[in-house]
């Protein structure tokens, strides 16, 4: 049953990464058709991560309530719901209507499955989960890319993959009866009962701010990438729109490479050293991007970006029950999602207000900004963990 269960929630993590890819990857003909400045890109994409950080910063109280079976059923359904309204958008104004229960639907099912494989499955099942997100976002690049080079039909692109999308929804719908044979088998009672506390408690923890910091530093190299990756290619290196949007699936290949990698190396290798390789292969493939190579080599360093970076995010929200307790982790677990959300919410727009004003040759340079702030962070939080030896560098498990 727990094998069934743990499928369910990875075809639920594919739905969660379908929508996070496409934006960037149609935007350079969506506001080429819509006469708009590159810049407008960040209203829409400041909206869905607001909306995310809402839902993730009450996602502790909804998810005990209704449980984690129920909670990612209905969240898929809004974000099925948003693709479809996006794909028949006229307009800026209806980009950001929808992008509402998008950003609500993506927060609750993030921090809801997150928890539920943090508290129930081991470290490779975390990396496994992110590993399907890198599939969703690999797929629906690629799907735009084809109906782009049809005559710049996005819209198309986003109504094939709303169809993908509503087909998970039906999967998460019908599998509600898997969710409560199980959550009886593994007497989940006991994690609704845990202790729900409040963000200015959280915040009084060193070791929570550091954690947050690091998530948001990550996430925002990780959409600033995926939405402006391809808008670099074209600007900078002269691609077509056709062919940037395909080296951008590279870059989303990589991140579903890296966390397949990290997945069966976790069983191994601790959480902490795979954070650690990431970490180097990411500033390798920053270095790579500053200098000036060969179009092809930029779009290798894209699929390395997104190779380093996919082991961070999936492996400090494995140890979130480790570092902070069972008890509180739904709690953490909840505002390390808006955490994250925040870079996604704030960075990606201002490098496009960056970008606009000093040239998109700066990109590579505002990820390098974002990598030292992630390793200043986990230094600090690193150092808080060792002395209360919950940190112990080990290399092997």
């Amino acid at each position: 049953m727990a094998t069934l269960l743990l499928i369910i929630i990875y075809i639920a993590f594919i739905s969660l990464g379908i929508p996070d890819s496409l934006f960037g990857t149609a935007w350079p003909a969506i506001n080429q058709e819509f006469g708009l400045p590159v810049s407008a890109a960040g209203y829409v994409t400041f909206i869905i991560s607001g909306c995310t950080i809402i839902s993730s910063l009450i996602s502790a109280k909804v998810i005990n309530k209704y449980g984690t079976g129920k909670v990612t059923a209905i969240s898929v359904v809004m974000t099925a719901a948003a693709l479809l309204g996006f794909s028949y958008s006229q307009s800026l104004a209806w980009f950001c209507l929808f992008a509402i229960p998008l950003g609500l639907g993506a927060g609750a099912v993030d921090s809801a499955l997150n928890n539920y494989v943090a508290l129930h499955y081991k470290s490779s099942h975390m990396n496994l989960l992110h590993c399907f997100y890198g599939i969703g976002v690999s797929i629906s690049p690629y799907l735009m890319s084809l109906a782009l080079s049809e005559q710049d039909n996005w819209r198309g692109g986003y109504y094939t993959v709303f169809v993908i999308q509503g087909v998970i929804a039906l999967i998460t719908l019908f599998s509600l009866p898997l969710w409560r044979i199980a959550n009886q088998d593994k007497q989940e009672a006991k994690d609704e009962a845990s202790k729900t506390v409040s963000i200015a408690y959280l915040f009084k923890l060193p070791s929570a701010r550091a954690a947050w910091l690091m998530l948001i530093a990550s996430c925002a190299i990780e959409y600033t990438a995926g939405i402006w990756g391809s808008t670099f290619l074209v600007y900078t290196k002269g691609l077509s729109v056709e062919s940037a949007a395909k080296c951008l699936t590279l870059y989303y290949v990589g991140m579903a490479t890296g966390r397949l990698l990290a997945g069966l190396a976790a069983n191994k290798l601790t959480s902490w050293k795979l954070i650690q390789i990431g970490q180097c292969i990411l500033v390798a493939a920053i270095v790579m991007l500053m200098l000036p190579l060969p179009t092809v080599v930029s779009a290798a360093a894209l699929f390395l970006v997104g190779l380093g970076n996919a082991p961070i995010f999936p492996n400090l929200l494995h140890l979130t029950p480790r570092n902070f307790g069972k008890e509180i982790s739904q709690s953490m677990m909840g505002t390390q999602m808006a955490a994250s959300y925040v870079g996604i919410a704030l960075m990606p727009p201002l490098f496009g207000l960056l970008g606009q004003s000093l040239g998109l040759n700066v990109f590579p340079y505002f990820l390098m900004l974002l990598f030292v702030v992630m390793i200043l962070s986990m230094s600090r939080l690193m150092v808080m963990l060792k002395k209360q030896n919950l940190y112990d560098g080990r290399w092997f498990q």
